[in-house]
């Protein structure tokens, strides 16, 4: 094995209390991709600063290759004292570095260079400083959170970009996808120690499972051997007092591991607050169109969202997709066209850019200032047990929200979000900063929501585990919505990503050099649509088989023609339109359940 680019070994860090860091180690060396991965809060980005020397750690050994060159991406870059991102860019090479790659990057993440670093958005800054990082190809990247305020298009582009590299890479993530495709190790960091396996994020969940089971065997293995230990020192025959002292020495020090055992971190608990049902039609837009200036962002968009629908808005930064939600739910009227919502709507809604005062408190945020409890599902809670469900210890309550993680802010959020009642819920970004164990709550609560979800992300698992629908741009501003999760957009547009509206150059030169039609890809698994559907059709059915039995029944009755000739036609006409509708049923099933069959032969 090639010797390591940079180790950490043993590293210790504590900011009083439980060590965050507890003896954690991090090696890399050339060309490996390292997925770092665990809770928020664990020190996953401590770890990484540390590695980069910008934190100190308080005990344990680093080692840095003299030679090797080690840039770290921050998860909120700073880029002022700059002129131009062009200037800022190029300020991160070395004097043997190729400028043109500089221009490469910065082109190829759709920036032209003379912006003013002073007038970024978000996403903008965080695309400036990855073209900063990977400009000088390093021996060593250390990535936190490289996807963040990143449009798809844009991620699916440095996940090539990536997988090409020859540097050492080292990633934190929240975008499962993004780590399955680029990593090839996952260095799992829980409770201050590290673990390493030897392959891609892909099959991690089931590894770290295994562990924890595994420790959770041991620790009640443990409780038990104490158990007749203490039972052998009460009732056991008299041994020698010499080895009397060294089994009750033993004892004691099981104790203590048994006493001092950090179990696995809690799991938060998320349920949205329960609001009286909406109308079945929701929102309906007719031929609805949105201008700012002469660039258009949404043109002639019609659409209808029923109760429970679950639908997905996805496209490249600044297509239009929270212009779009806006205009559905009525906050921003359209230049043209018909918005109409259904009766009875209560809507919560989860903005992404999270604005927080700092001085505020965790408890005061949560009550809107009144007092210590609030209401949710029409019962008084405690905000520190409230808290506990978003996994915030007790003493967090009168912690001001400057002094939270990026993750603790969003679940923050989250928690105030959903104590509120509503059956309309708009959620734009919600994945962002969310640890992965969160990440299977929130994907949970939305695909089990009994109202109805609107949803922005650049998340493909979350939209392939949640949505009902996506609603994508063209490039000119039509805006398209097709059945399905993220893969079956992708499957239904045969396979064309989401390319921005005068997109890069290369990209242009691509689909005009391509056929004008592309084979799709072949499935390879079930939409979360089919899945419902296949578990579901069997009930339907049935459901329609005993309707269409009792009408039998009542249509059987001889006297029931002379009695009522009209009733006689009406019920025999819904027998047949229920027939017509279990054999579509049928027709259905029999369909997914070949192509269930398919997949998996």
């Amino acid at each position: 094995m090639a010797p390591p680019l940079l180790s950490l070994d043993r590293i210790k860090l504590t900011f009083g209390g439980t060590p965050l860091l507890d003896g954690a180690q991090l090696i890399a060396s050339a060309g490996e991709k390292i997925a770092l991965v665990g809770r928020n809060g664990s020190g996953k980005s401590t770890l990484l600063k540390i590695a980069a020397g910008l934190v100190e750690a308080q005990d344990g050994e680093i080692f840095r290759q003299p030679s090797a060159t080690i840039r770290y991406l921050h998860q909120e870059p700073d880029i002022e004292g700059y002129e131009t991102v062009r200037a800022y860019v190029e300020a991160g090479l070395g004097p043997a570095d190729d400028a043109y790659r500089a221009i490469y990057l910065i082109e190829s993440l759709g920036l032209t260079g003379d912006e003013n670093p002073r007038n970024l958005s978000g996403g903008e800054a965080r695309r400036a400083a990855l073209a900063r990082v990977m400009a000088p190809e390093p021996d060593v990247l250390l990535l936190d959170e490289p996807t963040n305020h990143l449009d798809l298009s844009t991620i699916e582009w440095l996940e090539d970009e990536l997988q090409r590299t020859k540097s050492a890479l080292i990633m934190i993530s929240h975008d499962r996808r993004f780590l399955e495709r680029v990593s090839r190790a996952t260095v799992w960091l829980d409770r201050g120690v590290t673990r390493k396996l030897d392959r891609g994020f892909a099959h991690f969940e089931e590894w770290r499972d295994q562990i924890l089971e595994e420790e959770e065997r041991d620790h009640h293995k443990l409780g038990r051997q104490i158990e007749r230990e203490e039972h052998w020192l009460r009732y056991g025959v008299t041994a020698r007092r010499k080895r009397n002292m060294r089994r009750l020495g033993e004892l004691h020090s099981m104790r203590d591991r048994f006493r001092n055992h950090r179990g696995a971190e809690g799991v938060a608990t998320l349920t949205a607050a329960d609001s009286a049902e909406s109308g079945k039609l929701v929102i309906e837009a007719k031929a609805i169109s949105k201008s700012f200036g002469e660039r258009e962002v949404v043109k002639e968009f019609s659409a209808r969202i029923q109760r429970g629908d679950r639908v997905g808005f996805v496209g490249p930064n600044g297509a239009g997709k929270t212009t779009l939600l806006k205009m559905l739910i009525g906050e921003l009227a359209p230049d043209s066209g018909v918005i109409r919502l259904g009766a009875n709507l209560e809507i919560a809604a989860l903005d992404q850019k999270r604005e927080l005062d700092p001085a505020e408190t965790l408890a005061n945020y949560l009550t809107d200032g009144r007092g210590d409890s609030l209401i949710v599902n029409g019962e008084q809670k405690h905000v520190v047990s409230y808290m506990k469900d978003f996994l915030f210890k007790p003493e967090q309550a009168r912690t001001p929200v400057r002094e939270l993680s990026g993750g603790e802010r969003a679940r923050l959020v989250l928690a105030r979000i959903l104590s509120r009642p509503a059956n309309l819920l708009v959620l734009d970004e919600p994945t962002n900063d969310l640890d992965m164990e969160t990440l299977d709550l929130l994907q949970e609560l939305v695909a089990g929501y009994a109202g109805t979800v609107l949803l922005v992300s650049h998340d493909r698992d979350f939209l392939d585990r949640t949505v009902t629908s996506i609603i994508a741009p063209d490039g000119e501003a039509r805006w398209i919505e097709y059945a399905g999760g993220y893969t079956d957009m992708l499957a239904q547009r045969g396979g064309q990503k989401l390319i921005e509206r005068g997109a890069r150059k290369k990209d242009e030169a691509v689909r005009k050099e391509a056929p004008a039609a592309t084979a799709p890809k072949p499935v390879t698994k079930l939409s979360f649509k089919q899945k419902f559907a296949l578990e579901n059709l069997p009930k339907q059915m049935a459901e329609n088989e005993a309707k269409i039995s009792k009408l039998e029944e009542k249509i059987a009755d001889p006297a029931f023609y002379v009695r009522d000739p009209q009733g006689f036609a009406k019920v025999a006409a819904e027998i047949d339109g229920l027939r017509t509708k279990l054999t579509a049923m049928e027709e259905e099933w029999l369909e997914l359940e070949m192509l269930r069959e398919e997949i998996e032969g």
